[in-house]
This record gives structure tokens, sequence and C-alpha cells, in this order.
């Protein structure tokens, strides 16, 4: 088995034929096979306006994969909270929770998760990211039970405590989670920059709270498992190239084709875009169990949450399940 536990971020991956039935089907085979692996939890990201990207409804995915699944914990990573209001996220993850006691969780991020316009569509203001600490702190009162009765309550939502996790990549993030006494997840699968510093910040400042007395660490790593070392490398490749073709199609009339981002995939924004999967294990099965290890301890981490990158739902599912705890 791999150093620590294993978990992970499903992106509900849609492909390039644009099958958004087929995209959420898959996030349920991806959970069923996490749960029969010994994987410890799933998440799924809020993200809106990417055609490639179906869990922009977060918490109604998750209460489709949890009537399809028993007993592995499910939640969001995360709920973009400057996009909501506390008390609806509050209800919505308190449904969730008396539906499926114990397995849900609710991870929160401070970016828009999507460009300005759609910020906009969304009814909300840039400026509603500078009141993400007291909306954090408002959405943990509302979930809980000091409240009285008298004042707003969500229902569902009161009482049912749904564990937060703050999420990051930056030293904000780090800082808050541990002002909170919160653990923390570092999205180092795609911006691995501040990775150690913000971690050694978050344990070197956490705060005890009542839920977490220790700091607890999530960090994001790409996984791409085949059965052998040299098909595992060849299909990164083939991930790189449409991690490239997706990035730089946006904003253009036309997608870019293959051929065309293989034109780009060594110019200065197509190694911006590489650069973003600095931390992936690659190989068969060993080799990527070694490669977590290692990377666990020079993250610091307590837990991995693993996204798999390979570039199609069969190969996405046959590397969850290469990559299973239970498997080792």
């Amino acid at each position: 088995m791999t150093s620590v536990p294993l978990s992970i971020l499903d992106l509900a991956t849609v492909e390039e034929d644009g099958d958004i039935g087929a995209a959420l089907a898959h996030s349920v085979e991806i959970a069923r096979a996490a749960e029969a692996g010994g994987y410890r939890r799933v998440w799924y990201a809020e993200h809106h306006n990417m055609s490639a990207i179906a869990s922009s409804a977060t918490a109604v995915l998750i209460a489709h994969v949890a009537a399809h699944t028993e007993r592995i914990g499910l939640g969001a990573g995360g709920i973009m909270l400057p996009n909501h209001s506390p008390l609806v996220i509050a209800e919505q993850f308190g449904t969730l929770a008396e539906l499926h006691p114990g397995r849900i969780e609710l991870g929160l991020g401070r970016a828009p998760g999507s460009d300005m316009a759609t910020f906009r569509a969304l009814r909300r203001s840039p400026s509603a990211a500078d009141g993400f600490p007291n909306d954090v702190r408002e959405l943990q009162a509302l979930l809980g039970t000091e409240l009285p009765r008298t004042a707003v309550n969500a229902y569902p939502g009161r009482g049912t405590k749904v564990p937060l996790v703050i999420l990051g990549s930056s030293m904000f993030g780090a800082s808050l989670a541990a002002q909170l006494g919160l653990p923390y997840a570092f999205a180092s699968h795609f911006s691995p920059q501040l990775l150690t510093q913000a971690i050694s910040h978050y344990r070197a400042e956490f705060r005890p709270s009542d839920t977490n007395p220790e700091p607890y660490v999530f960090a994001g790593v790409n996984v791409v498992a085949a059965e052998t070392d040299a098909a595992a490398e060849s299909m990164f490749v083939r991930a790189e190239l449409e991690r490239v073709r997706r990035f730089l199609s946006r904003g253009r009339e036309q997608e870019l084709n293959a051929g065309e981002a293989m034109e780009l995939y060594d110019s200065p924004a197509g190694l911006q875009i590489r650069e973003m999967l600095r931390f992936t294990a690659i190989g068969g099965p060993e080799r990527v169990r070694e490669e977590l290890d290692a990377f666990a301890k020079y993250a610091d981490a307590d837990e991995l949450i693993t996204v798999h990158a390979a570039p199609t739902p069969a190969e996405r599912l046959e590397s969850v399940r290469l990559t299973a705890p239970a498997s080792r």
C-alpha cells in the first residue's frame, strides 16, 4: 500500500463529442471503482462555462453518485463559496448529509471557478471573494447548533456539522485553514508552485479546533497508470497534448485539432500548460505506488487526492483500478 490514504478528484470530463450524459455515467463508474478499490473519498469540483467539465451543479452530482454507491465518502473539492450564499450551500449539503449520513463533506474555495463574464452571469460581484473568510465562518455556524432558533437557520443543515476543508493554491488558503483549525487541501495537481511553502506555513500556524485537534493536509497529484511503464508514458504524452489543445482552444471560435495542438506543444503557452502537470505519477502499478509515496513525503501530506489524467474514459477507469489501495 501507499504510505498515506488515497482519494480521487473526478472532474466529470466530457469527451470531445460533448456527450454530457455519458460523462456523468462515467463518474458513477469511477466512484464505484473507487469504493471497491479502497479509496477514502471522491470529490467533485465546481466549474462553470467549461464544455469539458460536467460538475458545475456539484451538489446534484454528489447526490446522484451517492445514490449509486454505498459507503465511500463524497464531497466537493470544491464549492467556490464567493459564487453562493452560505445559507444555500448549508441547505444543499445539509440535505445531502441527512440523506447520506457520515458520507458527505464540503471543500471550499475562494476562486470564482470560471471567467469574470461567468461570475457576472452568476449575479455575483468580483468583490465577493473578499468576504470569503466571513462566509466560511457563517457557513460553519449554519451547519452547527450555536445559532439561536429565532435567527436564520438552515433547514436541512442545522446540526449536521458537515466537515469542512479549505482548498487553495496560495498562502491565503493555508493561513485561513490554519486560523480556523480546518483541514487544508492544496491544488498541486494544477498549480504546483507554492506547494511546500503553503503546507509548511499551514502546519506551523495551525490552531487546534474542536473538530480538528491536529492539522490535516490533502495534496493533489495527477496519476496516469497502465499495465506497463511504457504504456503509461505514451498515455501521458497524449494527455498532455489534449490538455494543451483544450486550454489553448478557449476563446477561439473553433477548437484546435490535434495537429494544431502539436504545433503549440513546445511553445511558451504549451510549456506553461504542461507545467501544470508537474506532479504526475506515471507508470505501471509498482512505479506509480513508488512515485505516490515519494510525492506524499515531499508534500508532507496526510492524504493524496489523485486526479486520473488519462485521455479516455476507459483509460481513466483502468488507472483508478490499477492505483487502488486495495490492489496493493
